[in-house]
């Protein structure tokens, strides 16, 4: 975990001098914050200049809220429109990825948005929940998928993905895909998958593993259902029973659903379209005990209207309590829309509120 970095302002500090300037081209890269009155602002604020003993500064506004500062009125409203600038900013930068034959450079898309390299990276990661490199691979990996699943060749998968020598693409068809392209296009004909059933708390459980990793965590009230579910995700892979040295997986799963504060360390093979792969990602770092709103996530992945589609990467979720969406609740704090039924949710999340 790294340190917030926080510093008493001195007259001979250059971010003292950026408040002085009221430069608004220090905006976003730190906030300063008054002890005497509890607020904090941008270094382009209007507001009367406190006098530098009283000033500390902050990288981010999170950080001086959680010193427990609050947002000074201007700020408040600013937030709000730098944080529909930075949308706007991160959807042309990811329609530049999209169309783009080969990844441009950090400093390229950066240079487009106008923002410094460095700020430019924290600010799409904080949009989106992926650095851009991060939401490129998402993206050829939908559209080798999209290509692939309809029927086309690999080298048609190949190059309209915007891969320009085979060796690249083959070099990273593992982890765009899960497994060599022709068994994806043969619907994982020649992988095997490992799988047990067992029993928890909430009921049937089946934990099943590809040679990437964790690949499905199912809930349910029939094992044979969730044995016809796994069936139906993988139609033509090697499903394997599993042996006794696989149970103890299944063992450590039921074990974080009883007791989540033990944690769950596993390897997933995560497989999913470039957004719904962006909530997962966003649902992983909601904090155990702690909730957020469908609303909430569209707004952290820089689609705030994107509610419904939020709602539908949830309940694609094939990895229950590996990626959390039982802490998605509606905007009032009810419970609703779970895959497995909104009784396990409810019990999971009592459960992480347990002291």
């Amino acid at each position: 975990m790294t340190t917030p970095s926080t510093h008493i302002a001195t007259e001979n500090d250059p971010r003292w001098a950026a408040v002085v300037a009221r430069d608004p081209k220090a905006d976003g890269q730190f906030v300063y914050a008054v002890k005497t009155t509890g607020i904090y602002c941008r270094p382009s604020s209007l507001a009367r200049l406190p006098k530098p003993q009283n000033v500390e500064f902050f990288d981010t506004a999170e950080q001086a809220q959680a010193a427990g500062y609050r947002p000074s009125k201007r700020a408040a409203k600013d937030q709000s429109a730098v944080a529909a600038q930075h949308a706007a900013t991160v959807a042309a930068a990811c329609r530049q990825i999209e169309s783009a034959e080969n990844l441009p450079a950090l400093g390229e898309l950066a240079e487009a948005a106008g923002l410094s390299s460095f700020h430019f990276h924290r600010v799409f990661k904080a949009v989106t929940g992926l650095t851009p490199k991060g939401y490129a691979s998402a993206h050829r990996s939908r559209k080798v998928r999209e290509r692939l699943s309809v029927g086309g060749s690999v080298t048609d998968a190949l190059y309209g993905a915007g891969f320009n020598s085979n060796s690249r693409f083959y070099e990273a068809a593992d982890q765009l895909l899960g497994m060599k392209p022709g068994d994806y296009r043969a619907e994982g004909q020649n992988n095997d998958i490992r799988f047990a059933v067992g029993q928890c708390s909430l009921g049937a459980i089946l934990v099943a593993q590809s040679e990437r990793g964790i690949c499905a965590i199912l809930l349910g009230d029939d094992p044979h259902q969730l044995v016809c579910d796994l069936q139906d995700k993988f139609r033509r892979a090697n499903l394997i029973g599993a042996d006794h040295g696989f149970e103890q997986l299944i063992a450590q799963v039921v074990g974080f659903i009883e007791a989540p504060a033990i944690g769950l360390d596993l390897p997933l093979d995560v497989r999913g379209t470039a957004f719904q792969e962006r909530v997962w990602q966003a649902l992983r770092e909601i904090p155990a005990g702690a909730t957020a709103s469908y609303a909430d996530i569209a707004q952290r992945i820089g689609s705030p209207k994107a509610v419904r589609a939020v709602a539908q990467a949830c309940g694609a979720n094939s990895l229950a309590v590996a990626i959390p969406c039982h802490r998605v609740v509606r905007s009032d704090g009810n419970l609703s829309g779970y895959r497995w039924g909104v009784e396990r949710k409810r019990q999971l999340l009592e459960r992480e509120n347990q002291p």
